[in-house]
């Protein structure tokens, strides 16, 4: 009986089980905390539980005649070769930038933050010893709001004699990509429509799966540092530039790398105290933190406040957009800090026709947990505010949601399009998108059932919330971030080594932390080269390995190091095409290749692109002056960044005697051009609708008066689970990026974008016509209920009786605004358990 060759016919498109999981979900796999090196020493750190202080004297001599313990460390013991936390995007010449030592040598900005180090045998010892040093603290007055600080009343660094960091400006006019926006606003306060409205990006923590961890091995030739990190070869860059040691003594090695969400793309204080312990003894040492380490020092993520001006004619064509942030940076300025809330400029006109706009950002330092990039990085924050506008323009015209999005939308017919901000989106079906997801969805059904919920007065009220967005992908061209003062390059490199027994090595310079690059990458290279799937080998997170590369963040793996892999690729056939010609004893130019296999132009004689690995290995019979092997390496810089887009529905039902809400319906319609595995598509839109539900419903990062993180566990910080979801209804079209040989767009971070807006719009649209135009976020059942209330008292009516009697009794935790926040509950479910 003949075997059935079950092979796809092609790996691009294939819905592939990822190559990586049977090893993580089976535990065969090395976290880094998994890593164990003869003598290793253990840390543990101690830190501030001050929000701002001064340093007095460090009383180590109880933890250092503690069992097991070896040595303890303070900020002045390792002041000479600890290094510094680095700022790699200052975004304007006169940025202040607060020096960010990795343990605190005179004061402390936030709480969380280390002051010594303990060094043991174990890391319980460590732990254990680190609670006996005793520090004297001066306590200084600490600046915990984001407007309080804006007005200078304390300073979270006295040194620097403000709190405002940087502000940043980006203005159509004044850069010729279009008008005026303070007349059109000026004008549209006179004829036409004005929208004044004031958002809250809450704090929110990334909560990877994977607590840090970093080992440190001194012992040989070079130092062996192994991180949980998205930045490998960042990491490399920072302790050499800031420590002193040469670069090339110095390998970072990222293993498997449990979760990051941007989480991970810091230069960490403990990474570098690690190493700064490590080479004073001269042994390895490790440090892992505890998740209540995870959570306070960690860098936080979004902490705005948005102020936007709209204006429009009164038919609701839009006229004008001026955008006001204050962005909270907490203590220091992070690696990308600064950077992230600037990345909305280019996104807060989103996929709309605005004649005139202006962005603003005013940077401002507090005493709380530093911040900086968090799944989306600016682009969430953006998208936020302006689907929010949307949907009370439309309010103010008595426009479906829908009709207002497609009267100002850039049409499919228009691309290549430049916008108001000065981007130039490639490619784009934004009617295609609406006009599936609205199927998928049952608008018009779901519009018909909320109309006669209205009439009859059901105290179970219906909304249906819209998010059409885009973002922009690939954090590239290195030009681009070079005028914009980036302290680094958008290019990725490639590597590939044809092996003569017919298998294929990959090296890739991005580094992954659950995105499945090893099965995404075998899928590009089968295709391209005509080998098998199973053929191909992916090696990457290993500065000695990949010594070239700027790592994982910002979507930009498939759409930058996707495209490097692709053309190193090409180079193998270019390389081993001349080879071919030789041994088949024809012209260069007669050669063809398809599928794998090099043929003669007309004839049926050729060889296979393995069989030519093979005769290079062995260099018996090779033409003259070309080189025995068929590897090739290319590093990619893109021309552009790339711009997938989707339509977001969403309905939630709002219970008006509880606050109570549920979610009834998601549809999402996605385009990322080219999909290369679907199944690892579906997760990554699954796992980011999940994170920006959640932020429209469920987490915040709540400090008390103190600067004490009251969010600092999982008790507390409500991060949701499977039970507190519904089953999503997903699904694509294509437009093919213009940009890239693969027609590739990003989508890690295309559910976190588009959803936080859609849910909130359909819980306010559920309660709009109560006289509700807002809820902050997270919309929890008591800030939904005050909502109701306050909206009744000040049109004279009431808030049922049910649900002040549910309140009074504690039927409700206390809400995220007025203390710690509350964890999900039946009240408070994404819907039904999928």
């Amino acid at each position: 009986m003949t075997a059935v060759d079950d092979r796809p016919t092609t790996e691009v498109g294939t819905a592939r089980v990822r190559k990586e999981d049977q090893r993580l979900i089976t535990g065969r796999t090395k976290w880094t905390d998994n890593i164990q090196l003869p003598g290793m020493l253990h840390l543990a750190m101690v830190r501030s539980p001050f929000a701002h202080a001064n340093i007095g004297a460090i009383d180590t001599t109880a933890a250092q005649d503690a069992e097991g313990v070896v040595a303890v460390f303070t900020g002045k013991d390792l002041a000479d070769d600890q290094g510094v936390n680095i700022n790699a995007w200052p975004i304007t010449p006169d940025q202040l930038t607060p020096t960010h030592l990795p343990v605190a040598v005179e004061r402390v900005a936030c709480a969380g933050e280390i002051v010594a180090v303990v060094v043991a045998r174990s890391a319980a010892a460590a732990r254990d010893a680190a609670e006996l040093v005793d520090v004297e603290w001066a306590e200084l007055p600490a600046v915990l709001d984001l407007k309080e600080a804006a007005a200078d009343a304390v300073l979270a660094h006295p040194d620097l004699g403000t709190n405002k960091s940087a502000l940043w400006r980006l203005d159509s006019a004044e850069q010729g990509s279009g008008g005026d926006v303070d007349e059109a606003i000026a004008k549209a306060r006179e004829s036409g429509i004005v929208i004044e409205r004031e958002y809250r990006q809450q704090r929110l923590i990334p909560a990877f799966m994977e607590p840090r961890s970093t080992v440190v091995d001194p012992t040989g030739e070079q130092l062996v540092v192994w991180s949980s990190t998205q930045v490998p070869h960042i990491l490399r860059f920072a302790l050499a530039a800031t420590t002193g040691v040469p670069e090339s003594k110095i390998r970072v090695i990222a293993p498997d790398v449990g979760g990051g969400f941007g989480g991970k793309l810091q230069t960490t204080p403990e990474e570098f105290a690690t190493f700064a312990v490590a080479r004073r003894l001269g042994k390895p040492c490790k440090y892992t933190e505890t998740r209540s380490e995870t959570m306070i020092s960690c860098h936080h993520g979004r902490d705005q406040w948005q102020k936007l001006t709209l204006s429009a004619e009164k038919d609701g064509t839009v006229t004008g957009l001026k955008v006001e942030l204050l962005a909270d940076l907490g203590a220091y300025v992070a690696i990308v800090g600064g950077g992230v809330p600037v990345l909305g400029a280019w996104m807060f006109n989103s996929i709309y026709k605005f004649p005139a706009y202006q962005f603003n950002c005013q940077t401002v330092l507090t005493n709380k947990t530093w911040v900086d990039a968090y799944r989306g990085a600016g682009r969430p924050e953006a998208t936020f505010a302006i689907e929010r506008m949307m949907d009370e323009l439309a309010a103010e015209v008595g426009a479906d949601p829908i009709a207002i999005r497609e009267k100002n939308w850039i049409t499919h017919e228009e691309f290549p399009f430049t916008t108001v901000a000065g981007m130039t989106y490639d490619s784009g079906n934004y009617e295609a998108a609406t006009a599936k997801a609205l199927e998928l969805f049952g608008y018009d059904e779901l519009r018909e059932e909320q109309r006669r919920r209205r009439e009859s007065g059901d105290p179970v009220q219906l909304g249906i919330g819209v998010s059409t967005f885009t973002e922009m992908c690939g954090l590239a061209p290195s030009r681009v971030l070079g005028s914009l003062s980036y302290g680094a390059g958008g290019w990725e490199s490639a590597s590939i080594r044809m092996l003569a027994t017919g298998t294929v090595e990959v090296v890739s310079g991005a580094t992954p932390h659950g995105q499945g690059h090893e099965t995404a990458w075998s899928q590009i290279v089968a295709d391209r080269l005509g080998v098998p799937f199973e053929n191909v080998e992916v090696l990457h997170g290993d500065t000695q390995v990949a010594p070239k590369g700027l790592d994982t963040y910002g979507s930009r793996s498939l759409v930058v190091g996707g495209e490097a892999i692709v053309r190193a690729a090409d180079k193998v056939i270019e390389k081993a095409r001349p080879i071919a010609a030789h041994l088949l004893e024809a012209s260069v130019d007669d050669i063809e290749f398809e599928s794998g296999r090099f043929t003669v132009k007309g004839t049926d004689q050729g060889m296979g692109l393995t069989d030519l690995a093979l005769a290079a290995f062995t260099c018996h019979n090779f033409p003259e002056g070309v080189e025995p092997n068929l590897d090739a390496d290319a590093t990619y810089d893109p021309v552009a960044f790339s711009f997938p887009h989707g339509t977001h529905l969403c309905a939630m039902e709002v219970d008006t005697e509880t606050g109570a809400t549920t979610m009834r319906k998601y549809v999402c319609v996605d385009d990322i051009g080219t999909i290369i595995n679907p199944l690892i598509v579906e997760g990554q839109v699954h796992g980011g609708l999940v994170q920006g539900i959640a932020q429209a419903l469920w987490e915040e990062a709540v400090f008390d008066d103190q600067g004490t993180l009251v969010s600092g566990s999982f008790v507390d910080y409500t991060l949701p689970t499977s039970a507190d979801t519904i089953s999503f209804v997903t699904d694509h079209t294509s437009s093919p990026s213009t940009t890239n040989t693969l027609g590739t767009k990003g989508v890690g971070e295309a559910g976190t974008i588009a959803s936080t807006p859609a849910v909130v719009n359909a819980v306010v649209d559920a309660i709009r016509h109560l006289g509700i135009d807002d809820i902050q976020m997270p919309c929890t059942p008591e800030r939904v209920w005050r909502a109701i209330q306050s909206a009744g008292e000040s049109s004279g009516g009431s808030v049922p009786e049910q649900a002040q009697e549910h309140f009074a009794a504690g039927g409700l935790n206390q809400d995220p605004g007025a203390g710690s926040p509350e964890p999900p509950t039946a009240s408070t479910t994404a819907g039904e358990n999928a």
